[in-house]
């Protein structure tokens, strides 16, 4: 039984993942991952790769996540999964290259700038 362990990030969330083949379990920090993601959103966010390749049945994957918020976490699952689904057969590297899956989208959120209330926002000039 082969494990293929990869790393995705996405903002400020990590998430290692461990695929083997299996019949289809996903399972994120101990719980299923519909149970973990209750959004039907993110649920269809980390199976995208595997329906890319229709091989969401042949594997199973365990997840551990950690940072950011459900929708990093959930982007950073599907980025270790197409990683993972490419190191078992490099063939598929460019049909989910093609949709984005294997590029690190590394936009995070601007720091607070001092004497400000966010980090572009400007507090109401007043004349008088």
């Amino acid at each position: 039984m082969e494990v293929t362990n990869t790393i995705g990030r996405r903002k400020c969330a990590v998430a290692r993942i461990f695929l083997t083949p299996g019949k289809g379990e996903i399972k994120v920090n101990g719980k299923d991952y519909k149970e973990y993601f209750t959004v039907p959103q993110f649920q269809q966010v980390v199976i995208q790769a595997l329906e890319k390749l229709n091989v969401v049945e042949s594997y199973d994957i365990k997840a551990n996540v950690c940072g950011g918020g459900f929708k990093g976490q959930a982007e950073a699952i599907r980025m270790g999964i197409a990683r993972a689904l490419v190191k078992l057969n490099g063939e598929d590297r460019v049909a989910l290259k093609k949709e984005g899956y294997l590029k690190r989208d590394s936009r995070v959120v601007e720091r607070k700038k001092p004497g400000r209330p966010g980090a572009r926002k400007r507090f109401q000039f007043s004349k008088r």
